[in-house]
């Protein structure tokens, strides 16, 4: 028996695949960390284009070696594919964006803005409230098997674009920027019962301070925010909760749309 030959249509419907799929496990949470080995990532998004191999048709037009211009039109082809990954991957990083935001802000409403950790998944200094939170918003974004909103997105990707087929239209970008706001909108709704009792407690503190100038208020005042922060940020957890799943409720809608529009 011959050994079968692999076609050049086949070899660039592969590297179609594995560009696409790349692009996604590159961009969503766990699997995109940077903590997670190339060789990983690289593996998964091989095993992924086998599968999805068999059940892929596209039309490639016929390219020919000396013509520059074809050529340029195939890599801009390859371009856009990532791309596709990149703007399914955007929906998740918009929700987990607006999470360690919202730990920013009441980080620094506590006090706790000069108390920083170094993040092993970006390499960069990161508030602690706002990497508890992160750390949180993954483990419950496991609970809720989100993760397979967007192996489920892979396979759907293929069937409102196949490869070569790519077209980013001026709804699409409008509906991006519309969705953009969700992270402001994110990071409100969860740091906004943290500050609306920090705001009246410095209120309280100012009070006190007029009325008992004897008192230092900068000595008490550090502390007491720092407690009822704390103290705030514990009782808030189920809601905590109940937002981040929420959020994470309206991914598959969100991931749908932008497959529809792309």
């Amino acid at each position: 028996m011959g050994t079968p030959m692999i076609h050049s249509e086949q070899a660039l419907l592969f590297i179609f695949l594995f560009l696409r799929i790349s692009a996604i496990l590159i961009m969503i949470p766990v699997i995109g960390e940077r903590t997670v080995p190339l060789r990983v990532k690289g593996g998964i998004a091989i095993l992924i284009s086998l599968l999805l191999f068999p059940t892929v048709h596209a039309k490639f037009p016929q390219l020919h070696s000396e013509s520059e211009a074809e050529i340029f039109v195939l890599v801009i082809a390859m371009c856009g594919e990532v791309l596709i990954g990149v703007v399914i991957g955007f929906a998740a990083k918009i929700i987990f964006s607006g999470i360690r935001f919202a730990g920013e802000m009441i980080g620094i409403q506590i006090g706790f803005s000069i108390v920083n950790v170094i993040d092993p998944i970006s390499s960069a200094q990161v508030s602690v409230i706002s990497e508890f939170q992160y750390l949180v918003a993954l483990l419950i974004y496991l609970a809720v098997d989100a993760h397979h909103t967007f192996i489920l997105a892979i396979a759907d990707s293929y069937r409102f674009i196949p490869p070569f087929a790519y077209h980013f239209s001026g709804p699409l970008m409008q509906h991006i920027l519309v969705f953009s706001k969700e992270l402001f909108v994110t990071a409100i709704k969860i740091s906004a019962p943290v500050m609306a009792v920090l705001f009246f407690t410095n209120v309280a503190l100012g009070v006190v301070a007029r009325t008992v100038p004897q008192i230092n208020i900068f000595i008490v005042g550090f502390p007491l925010q720092i407690a009822v922060g704390l103290t705030i940020l514990g009782l808030m957890s189920p809601f905590f909760v109940k937002m981040v799943q929420g959020a994470l409720a309206g991914l598959e809608i969100e991931v749908n749309a932008l497959l529809r529009l792309m």
